[in-house]
């Protein structure tokens, strides 16, 4: 009879541990599993609680804190935190409630590094620590395609460099943008993807003295990619992306569009002799 009621007080405190251990859970997703160097490491944080409580993240009252901490695979190397950004917007949940937040990694730990990591999401809530599971992902240099040089005629010395790099992702390859600066300040940019690539034709890059840098590839069958970039000193970012059927007509449509903004030019008058 004791045996029996001390399985049963047994039992019961393993319920009730197990109970209070999945009454909050927070687990983590990417959205791929390889990054380019340089690109934003964007996941998901998925949080649910099932407690009678409410949780509060982010806000002037609140307790609770959410984070995700990152490990070098292998070694279990915990990284060092750049910065003290938020690693999620600020949100609540009531009880029986659940949210989505996306964070981006590379906001909050070094990860230019080429190397494979691992990840997990930590809630904590009236002094409990809830983890997910460790998730991993890998950092890769990505498959040299093309490069070209800016210089700057207003910064001496200041040199951008742009190298188009390849990768396979979700089973399809990818095109990428990635810069870096040296000179008086060393700068590297966003990695940019710039979407599917099928090697029909091999891609252009174009730095024009006005600070533009065209990117041209072949995104299926039927069409090719122009994606259109605006580089400054200190300052680069993706300003236009359409798609065009003839990459060789794709500068001539540009100029169209510039030449219809403008509202045309207007014909001569001339004497009707004149045109003969």
């Amino acid at each position: 009879m004791k045996k029996t009621v001390f399985a049963a007080l047994a039992l019961g405190w393993a319920t009730g541990l197990f109970a209070e251990t999945v009454e909050i859970s927070v687990d983590l997703k990417f959205d791929n599993i390889d990054y380019v160097a340089g690109e934003r490491i964007r996941a998901v944080v998925d949080v649910a609680n099932s407690s009678p409580e409410s949780v509060s993240v982010g806000y002037p009252s609140s307790k609770d804190m959410l984070f995700v901490e990152v490990f070098h695979s292998g070694s279990m190397v915990q990284l060092e935190k750049i910065g003290k950004g938020a690693f999620v917007s600020r949100f609540s949940l009531e009880s029986n409630e659940g949210q989505k937040l996306a964070t981006y990694l590379g906001d909050h730990y070094p990860l230019r590094t080429v190397g494979k990591y691992l990840a997990k999401p930590v809630l904590l809530h009236g002094g409990i620590r809830y983890e997910g599971q460790l998730r991993a992902f890998s950092v890769v240099p990505g498959m040299k395609v093309r490069s070209a040089l800016q210089m700057f005629k207003n910064v001496e010395g200041l040199r951008r460099e742009f190298e188009l790099l390849s990768w396979s992702r979700k089973n399809t390859e990818h095109l990428f943008l990635a810069a870096h600066d040296e000179g008086p300040v060393s700068r590297k940019w966003t990695t940019t993807d710039l979407g599917p690539l099928m090697r029909f034709r091999k891609p252009s890059l174009s730095v024009l003295p006005t600070g533009e840098v065209i990117v041209i590839h072949c995104w299926d069958r039927d069409r090719f990619r122009r994606s259109e970039f605006w580089s400054l000193p200190d300052a680069l970012e993706l300003n236009k992306g359409e798609f065009v059927r003839d990459p060789e007509t794709a500068g001539s449509e540009r100029v169209k569009e510039l030449y219809k903004e403008s509202g045309g030019v207007k014909p001569v008058a001339r004497p009707w002799w004149k045109f003969w």
